[in-house]
């Protein structure tokens, strides 16, 4: 079989759910065995977003191979349950860049470089990267809304993809919004009808409309939509809010979606096996109400939910999978103080002191740390979160009241997070970062065994500092065990304290690997101790 291409437009605004519905046909087409694979592009010109303010562009997901990415691959492996890699993220940054290298190299052969053949060429390189693979069907999603300038060349260059393959290799489906109108009580296809125009002006006919709506679609919108945007009736998608995000890809396939996708791709594996999905579905809608448990994020973007959408996303999987509704709260770290701690963390089931880059909220999560610890609070530090957990135990047990990391004060005495003299030799700041997928060693009869059931662990990273060894002893001595390292010793990955209901912290980020159908443990195991300690 030839390796087939879907590409996924957005139109009239953004924050349509592009991202869902790619992700959500790519699981519907796995339920029919096929190898499918996703894939993003971005039209910023940023490199990649590991730069990027969290406020401006949520969180960044990273693959086990150390790529850092924009967050729209975390819904891409959570519906299709597959490790994607730096391949499935292209942003223009990369394309310019590549172009660039190879033009100082003399690639050109001392040609004029231009958009059309040479940037476009590099995009449709990314695009057929995955032809001598055992990927089925390549599902590409194109960042941002038809007619921003920064895309065009994404456009063109897919608009290319579709001349150069057979006609049945190729699909194109443009998401659009269909606005309702409670004035006049009726939906309006005019702002569809202007995105679809945009599209065919650069070139590309889309096959299927998706249109996400907030009413169902009346019959005589579906006629007036195909008769005006050149798609056949049946080919006209309605994508309503869903109840549960992972119900959306259930509620295309009843729409038809996957039958359309199939018939023009000529797809023979036609008929799904959606079941285990429907059960999983069937379980989430089945839990009791009344079944809930608040769980606190203290973190420094609150502002913005998509700054900590995996940790939030792991944390519903581990409802799922306690059969209880999980409730989360952010909470600003920057305003907790010891003075009001007890009031902003109160009616919290839980604590999750998630990832972070510097100073500011700092105290505050310190603050947070010294009283789940105190209050036998179930608590799960994650990265930035781990290492304040080492500051704080120094801080309020050992007694070093200057114990800091060293990210935030160099000066200090007792630099407990440091960065580790092999790192210090590196000059470039983004080189001395550990990205992506890291093996972790358990030690035996620790709560980190019993939540993972296993002795060695991969979980991905994304730091710069790490824990200081020559403070290991002490703080061992004094409570703070060290549950987990690297196979040779010499990187703490866990920490933990065995006289509480369930204190741990990690250097690694869990919430990257999570799925609704196959929890993160240590989120799993924090809902489960704080549902049983809520009941008490």
């Amino acid at each position: 079989m030839n390796t087939k291409y879907i590409f996924v437009t957005g139109g009239v605004v953004s924050g349509l759910g592009k991202g869902i519905t790619a992700a959500s046909l790519g699981r519907l087409l796995k339920n029919r065995g096929y190898k499918v694979t996703i894939q993003k592009f971005d039209p910023y010109i940023n490199v990649d977003p590991g730069t990027m303010n969290p406020y401006e562009h949520g969180e960044v997901f990273v693959t086990d191979d150390g790529a850092e990415t924009d967050l729209d691959l975390g819904h891409y492996e959570r519906f299709i349950d597959e490790n994607l890699t730096k391949n499935s993220s292209v942003t223009m940054g990369k394309i310019y860049q590549s172009v660039i290298e190879k033009e100082r190299r003399g690639d050109y052969l001392g040609k004029t470089v231009q958009v059309i053949p040479h940037i476009t060429n590099e995009i449709k390189e990314r695009i057929y990267g995955f032809e001598n693979t055992d990927t089925d069907i390549v599902i590409t999603e194109v960042g941002g809304t038809v007619g921003d300038i920064e895309g065009v060349s994404i456009i063109e260059a897919i608009r290319q993809v579709g001349l150069e393959k057979n006609k049945e290799d190729v699909l194109y489906i443009h998401v659009t919004l269909l606005p309702y109108i409670f004035g006049s009580n009726e939906i309006k296809s005019k702002p569809t009808q202007h995105s679809v125009k945009e599209l065919q002006s650069l070139g590309i006919k889309p096959d299927i409309l998706v249109c996400r709506t907030e009413q169902d679609i009346p019959d005589t919108v579906r006629e007036k939509l195909s008769l005006f945007c050149n798609v056949r009736k049946t080919s006209v998608i309605q994508n309503k809010t869903a109840d549960c995000l992972y119900a959306v890809p259930l509620m295309l396939e009843e729409e038809g979606l996957a039958r359309e996708v199939c018939n023009h791709l000529k797809l023979d594996k036609y008929i799904p096996d959606n079941s285990k999905w429907l059960e999983m579905i069937e379980n989430i809608r089945n839990i009791k109400e009344e079944n809930i448990v608040n769980v606190g994020i203290v973190g420094k973007y609150v502002k913005l939910e998509d700054s900590y959408l995996s940790v939030i996303e792991s944390l519903y999987h581990a409802g799922f999978a306690n059969n209880v509704k999980v409730k989360v709260k952010l909470i600003d770290s920057e305003k907790i103080t010891r003075e009001n701690v007890k009031e902003q963390l109160e009616n919290m089931d839980a604590i999750i002191v998630p990832g972070g880059f510097g100073d500011r909220g700092i105290e505050g999560m310190i603050e947070t740390i010294r009283y789940v610890r105190e209050n036998k609070i179930p608590f799960l530090g994650i990265c930035l979160g781990m290492q304040m957990t080492v500051v704080e135990f120094a801080r309020n047990v050992l007694g070093l009241k200057d114990a800091n990391s060293e990210e935030f004060n160099t000066e200090t005495q007792n630099q407990v997070i440091h960065i580790m003299e092999e790192q210090k030799n590196i000059n470039k700041k983004g080189g001395t970062m550990r990205l992506g997928a890291y093996p972790c060693v358990i030690k035996n009869g620790s709560l980190a065994e019993k939540v993972y059931n296993e002795n060695e662990i991969s979980e991905r990273h994304r730091h710069r500092f790490e824990y200081n060894n020559s403070y290991k002893e002490m703080l061992e001595n004094a409570g703070l065990k060290v549950s987990g390292t690297s196979p040779d010793g010499l990187l703490v990955e866990m920490v933990e304290i065995e006289e509480h209901p369930y204190f741990i912290a990690c250097q690694f980020h869990p919430e990257l690997k999570s799925r609704p159908n196959r929890p993160a443990p240590l989120f799993v195991n924090l809902v489960r101790v704080a549902k049983e300690m809520s009941k008490q």
